[in-house]
């Protein structure tokens, strides 16, 4: 349904992207500012766009250092053990370097080598789960016991679903970038994209979800890699294939971050665009990432908390409601039921997904117990769940 629905609103946004004549929408506000008005349009797509691009590039800086961290468990069995956040550190440090390419052109190369990786791990990801046969004593049922458990992993799971569809807070940056003419529109090259990637998208995502809960069960883990041992050498090449990829990902939506900022700070707070400036903000945004993946580092909660609090209101429902506003369907129409659909189903997510993502305050817990001074807060989680 997820799929159905984003490839929906995707397409809406780039129809929209050139619908005023002689005019383009380079960016998502811009588009928010037509719809909504100046002031309005900007106070509620920036902010959205902003948690999605932050909440985005900490998650990658988890995964990366995850990911890192199984390299060296896999290939160094004989070596000391080292904590997750000096991985995440290494990780984060490649992009000190990487953050000062000037724009998205400038990391289209970047790009391309995240999207092949991508669909590497994926394939390596069902392959290898397929090869090692179904788990001894795999168990089908729910994870949890209980009823509150089962619940909150229903909305954790429609969180991480909503996840895996980001590509709508930069698809008007992307489309930007194609030439267009009266005669040959910009929407024509870029539908052509957006179906073959979610094409893409299906042949990686299905069958490694299908295959890993067929071979794990419900003791899958969360990224996927992380529940296979062997072959060693290839569980490796596929979770190095990950850092690669998040490596670009990453670059992708810091750089619709950097935008952001140096525009407010050059237009609003009067700073001059100089080199020194775009070197300390760029800096300063990605210490403070990777600060914040040092110390939230829970994957499979990450993912459920921002797939409903940030995903699911740019993604779902509001290029939903930019398009009824515009183009005023006609009451009870397929296109006015399909738009109201995918707006309730938005803001259920939105409710619901970042409530499974904090899992009945599970990862309040997680924080809480490793810091003294939060004791009261981790002793009346322990108190809610035997409730």
């Amino acid at each position: 349904m997820s799929w159905i629905i984003t490839f929906y609103t995707l397409w809406q946004m780039v129809e929209m992207h050139e619908m005023v004549p002689g005019k383009r929408f380079d960016r998502y506000h811009e588009l928010g500012q037509h719809v909504f008005g100046e002031k309005l349009g900007l106070y509620i797509v920036v902010p959205q766009q902003l948690v999605v691009a932050v909440g985005l590039n900490i998650v990658y800086m988890v995964t990366g250092g995850k990911s890192l961290q199984k390299v060296h468990e896999l290939l160094c069995t004989d070596c000391k053990d080292i904590r997750l956040t000096f991985f995440i550190m290494i990780f984060g440090s490649v992009h000190f370097l990487l953050s000062h390419l000037p724009n998205l052109n400038s990391v289209s190369g970047v790009s391309l080598a995240a999207a092949i990786m991508s669909i590497s791990y994926s394939v390596i990801a069902w392959a290898a789960s397929a090869n090692k046969g179904i788990a001894h004593n795999v168990d089908y049922g729910f994870r949890s016991k209980t009823t509150a458990g089962t619940v909150f992993g229903f909305f954790d799971g429609l969180g991480n679903i909503a996840f895996a569809y980001c590509g709508h807070n930069v698809v008007m940056e992307i489309q930007a970038t194609i030439p267009s003419t009266p005669e040959k529109p910009s929407k024509r090259p870029m539908i052509k994209g957006v179906i073959v990637a979610y094409i893409i998208v299906a042949l990686c995502y299905f069958p490694v979800a299908l295959i890993g809960y067929w071979v794990f069960g419900n003791s899958v883990d969360d990224n996927i890699l992380m529940s296979l041992q062997k072959p060693k050498w290839l569980v490796a090449m596929a979770n190095i294939f990950v850092v690669i990829h998040v490596i670009g990902s990453y670059q992708v939506y810091a750089m619709t971050v950097f935008d952001m900022i140096e525009t407010v700070m050059t237009k609003k707070m009067n700073f001059k665009p100089t080199k020194i400036l775009r070197f300390i903000v760029r800096n300063v945004y990605v210490a403070l990432t990777m600060l914040i993946a040092i110390t939230f580092p829970f994957f499979g909660g990450l993912l459920g908390f921002f797939g409903g609090f940030a995903f699911a209101p740019t993604t779902y429902f509001l290029p939903c409601i930019m398009w009824l506003s515009i183009y005023k369907p006609k009451r009870y129409s397929l296109s006015w039921w399909s738009n109201y659909f995918c707006i309730v189903f938005g803001m259920l997510l939105t409710v619901l997904a970042p409530i499974g993502g904090l899992s009945g305050f599970e990862l309040l817990h997680r924080v809480a117990s490793r810091h003294d001074g939060f004791s009261k807060l981790s002793s009346w989680y322990d108190v809610i769940m035997v409730a």
